[in-house]
């Protein structure tokens, strides 16, 4: 490893350090499996209607430890996946939930444009999904940490890093052939309470979890082309 600069980097502790051990592909290879990857990827959809067949609990702990892996600010890890398998628990977070989304969709607190937007992915305020799955995992953001004689220890870029992680539970899960979507209701606040959790702690996303009904539908949608989300600075 290069010598340490205190000039450049005046706070760098340097510690122990071994060598990178990533993978290593041929240029072919590379191009096999950035195809193969893409096309896995871009069948994912976001699944509202799920089979009650059980899904075993490893799996959903495998895709935990996957998105454990995530890049965070500082190396911090700033979050926690809550991980709901009890039928009871289930139902109370569904009848929270829908509590919530009627008084979003019916009641005027969910703005009319933002309704229109997502009508055509045949949203609602039912959750009914969320009594049907097998598993239900909330990834809460540790917005600060804390230290063991309860001070706070400052979390920098949490949510940055928590939303990596979820981009990364959401791929893991669809590696293994389970869907998934991701379930915001607004405000969350009551999933702390619900759950437990400590203060420094905030809802984040609602994982459903499990198999798709046979008969499971998804909308007709387009993604943008790479031209459209790519681009270049000019010269």
């Amino acid at each position: 490893m290069a010598e340490h600069d205190p000039d450049a980097y005046p706070y760098t502790d340097v510690g122990e350090y071994v060598p990178y051990a990533g993978p290593h592909f041929s240029e072919a290879e590379s191009r096999e499996r950035a195809a193969s990857f893409y096309q896995l990827m871009d069948s994912r959809r976001s699944v509202r209607q799920y089979s009650n067949r059980p899904v075993p609990r490893e799996l959903v702990e495998a895709a935990i430890a996957t998105a454990g892996t995530a890049p965070s600010g500082a190396h911090q890890q700033p979050w926690t996946f809550v991980l709901i398998g009890d039928p009871e628990t289930k139902q109370l977070i569904r009848e929270a939930a829908e509590e919530e989304e009627r008084t979003n969709y019916l009641e005027g607190r969910m703005p009319e444009d933002w309704q229109r937007a997502i009508a055509r992915l045949g949203t609602g305020w039912r959750k009914d999904y969320l009594g049907v799955v097998p598993w239900i995992v909330v990834l809460f953001e540790q917005r600060f940490g804390l230290d063991d004689d309860g001070s706070r220890i400052k979390h920098d870029y949490a949510k940055e890093s928590v939303g990596i992680a979820a981009g990364m539970f959401i791929v893991a899960l669809h590696n293994m052939g389970l869907a998934t979507l991701t379930h915001t209701p607004s405000p969350m606040a009551f999933l702390t309470k619900l759950l437990g959790r400590q203060s420094n702690e905030r809802p984040f996303v609602v994982f459903p979890i499990g198999y798709p009904a046979e008969d499971a539908v998804v909308p007709v949608l387009g993604r943008k082309s790479l031209e459209e989300i790519i681009s270049e600075p000019r010269p």
